[in-house]
């Protein structure tokens, strides 16, 4: 019999039990799925940071914490953490990903709010660019940011994609480095970001890089919010540096309501909705790395620690 803890809020047991139950039987898997195992007896975690285990110390046996989550930031740091960490990689969350960043990278390249926001009885044919005269940029080449920049490339904008470390991804001019972020930016009349949050990429959309960009560029981050130098983007946007900018997610969440983006008609916020995680489709990839561990075999999405992500 194999145990498996689930570690998570409870309303995510009650999303996650059924599904998990299915793939892992599915697998011919033997499993006692439960929230309640003794430590020292459990073999695998299904995590989630907003769970109950945040001292992993006792759990002497467990071969690996199966992440519920893409972003590892709040957990990869944990000193009691000895055991093989997996993030989630999952085709739910990709698919809707790439849906909500395709949708609003189309909304600001046509102009969409100037027709639905404002009805003012003026008759002005004003016509958007076609794709190819559209240059974007995704910062982050993982997953999530290889997928979305293929989706868009395949609608005709010219994609260019960075990362820290060399990529060669089809369909996107890739970049990496230092001097790979410069050319990145110079050109892109919309910025899609997509990195994890490392100490490296803390911050790196601030006053420098901001003012790389063309004038009146449009950011989109679904990534996180720590990317984003709060200060340096209003300032860019007051100026008219940046035209618009469309937010997923923020350094505090929920975004308090006191907050100067809540105000600024050049910000969009949405509530980190852009994608999430979804049971039926995560539970797949949570019993491949179950199959996979007691077949001795690699594990899936292992978290590298030392890059972080």
């Amino acid at each position: 019999m194999i145990n498996i803890l689930f570690s998570a809020r409870d309303d995510l047991w009650n999303e996650y039990r059924a599904p998990l139950q299915a793939a892992l039987e599915a697998n011919n898997l033997s499993v006692d799925l439960s929230r309640e195992h003794d430590p020292a007896s459990v073999d695998y975690i299904v995590f989630a940071p907003n769970g109950p285990v945040s001292d992993f110390s006792d759990f002497t046996r467990c071969k690996a914490a199966l992440g519920l989550w893409a972003g590892v930031e709040t957990i990869v740091d944990n000193p009691t953490l000895s055991m093989p960490l997996a993030r989630m990689v999952d085709h739910g969350l990709t698919q809707g990903m790439v849906e909500w960043v395709v949708g609003h990278t189309l909304r600001h390249h046509l102009g969409m709010d100037r027709h639905i926001l404002v009805q003012d009885g003026t008759w002005s044919e004003e016509f958007p660019p076609l794709a190819s005269q559209r240059p974007v940029t995704v910062l982050g080449l993982g997953t999530l940011g290889a997928a979305c920049g293929q989706a868009l490339a395949a609608l005709g904008f010219p994609l260019t994609g960075w990362s820290r470390t060399p990529k060669n991804i089809e369909g996107l001019a890739c970049t990496a480095g230092d001097d790979g972020l410069h050319d990145a930016l110079h050109d892109a009349e919309i910025l899609i970001l997509l990195l994890p949050h490392t100490p490296q990429t803390e911050s790196i959309l601030d006053a420098r890089t901001l003012g790389l960009l063309p004038a009146g560029a449009v950011i989109i981050n679904p990534g996180r919010g720590a990317l984003i130098d709060d200060d340096a983007l209003l300032d860019a946007l007051d100026s008219g540096q940046i035209g618009h900018a469309t937010l997923d997610t923020f350094r505090s969440e929920p975004l308090p309501p006191e907050h100067p983006y809540w105000n600024d008609s050049k910000v969009t916020v949405t509530p980190h909705i852009a994608s999430t995680t979804r049971p039926e489709t995560a539970a797949q990839v949570i019993a491949e790395n179950v199959k996979r561990g007691e077949a001795g075999e690699p594990l899936l999405h292992l978290v590298d620690r030392n890059a972080g992500y």
